[in-house]
């Protein structure tokens, strides 16, 4: 089934249940409401009496009598100017004309059917509860197919937007110095890592926290407060770590006290086997040029409080590129690229995607349509 018959067949299904909710309403606002709820709990007491006794009342005479009392007991409650009285009324005498001290299964089906027209009109009520629930339900699946077309208009406006970038545009003026700049940094981070005190790094940690573009991790509290004194925070990360997979008695070699140890350390291994460079990195394709232009500038303030010069200055290079003049097409291209499929230029090509777009709209204007038409009920 197609994009468009989906939404037509929503949009039919909500104006059918809005169609059968506003009958329901009106043949329930013509008798009332309160009228409607004394009938429905007159039959409903009533048909009950006759499901429960049925059986002994037409198999013995004590079965009867209590059936009498329970029926003669619950239709002098029911007001006498009650809808469809004269269905209790026939339905009473057919379970009391002619009978002296039990009833027959017949008996009883009568009396159910002298009852049809009351519940019939009693269930009015229980209808119009339906049908707002499948109105409420319409409108559901309705509002539900208006988010999917929402979002199929936004993926389409995309692919239109990146079929308009210069696709052949040469990314490599881009792409080459942020790929210096990743491979530099991660190099020198791992290193950094690798030799220096695990508790420099999480001082290193814990001042780049003021820089919040860059998006390092938060070091552990309890982590830094016990490298900040315990002897082992002299000793790099991986050193660390591997002490953290050691047992209670072999680690009491290497540490003064393993249960502090393991408590603040053993605890954040998984954090500190997982630091690494990425937070440092450029991704690609790059972010538009004012929020990569922020974001490297406190790059080379973090970076620079570890590695070398020439790391710090391809930093420097990268920050540099945003300000250039082609950068915004060079980055459009670079998109492009990296989102567009083949299937998707293909389509670009052909003027597929106008059209689907333009579909898709129509569809949409549709459905908001309809949804105006028939608002969420207010209870």
């Amino acid at each position: 089934m197609t994009d468009a018959a989906l939404a037509d067949d929503d949009v039919a299904a909500l104006r059918t249940a809005a169609d059968t909710l506003r009958g329901r309403r009106e043949a329930v606002d013509d008798i009332g409401r309160e009228e409607l709820r004394t009938l429905a709990s007159a039959v409903r007491d009533v048909t009950e009496i006759l499901d429960r006794y049925e059986e002994r009342a037409t198999d013995d005479l004590e079965g009867y009598v209590e059936f009498r009392e329970a029926l003669s007991d619950r239709l002098e409650e029911v007001p006498a100017d009650v809808r469809h009285s004269d269905a209790f009324i026939d339905a009473n005498e057919s379970l009391t004309t002619g009978i002296t001290s039990s009833l027959s299964a017949s008996d009883f089906e009568q009396a159910r059917r002298e009852l049809d027209p009351a519940r019939e009109e009693a269930a009015l009520l229980d209808e119009l509860d339906e049908a707002r629930d499948d109105y409420r339900s319409a409108g559901r699946r309705l509002r539900e197919r208006a988010d999917e077309l929402d979002a199929r208009i936004d993926r389409l406006e995309r692919v239109r937007e990146l079929g308009e970038a210069d696709i052949d545009a040469p990314v490599d003026e881009l792409r080459d110095p942020i790929e210096r700049y990743d491979d530099a940094v991660t190099e020198a981070f791992d290193r950094f890592r690798a030799e220096s005190s695990a508790r420099e790094v999480l001082a290193w940690l814990a001042a780049a926290e003021s820089y919040p573009l860059v998006g390092t991790p938060s070091p552990p509290e309890r982590l830094r407060e016990y490298l900040e004194t315990a002897a082992i925070g002299d000793e790099p990360i991986p050193t660390l770590v591997e002490y953290a997979g050691y047992s209670r008695s072999k680690l009491a070699h290497y540490v003064g006290d393993p249960k502090r140890f393991a408590a603040a350390v053993g605890t954040n291994k998984r954090f500190l086997e997982t630091l690494d460079a990425d937070p440092l990195t450029v991704s690609w394709p790059p972010d538009p040029a004012a929020e990569l232009r922020w974001r490297t500038k406190e790059l080379v303030a973090v970076v620079s409080r570890f590695a070398a010069d020439e790391t710090v200055a391809r930093a420097r290079e990268v920050h540099e590129l945003t300000y250039e003049e082609s950068y915004d097409r060079l980055r459009d291209a670079a998109v492009a690229r990296a989102e567009l499929t083949e299937d998707q230029r293909e389509r670009l090509q052909r003027g597929v995607v106008e059209e689907e777009l333009a579909d898709a709209r129509e569809e949409r204007e549709r459905v908001a349509d309809c949804l105006d038409a028939n608002p969420p009920l207010d209870d």
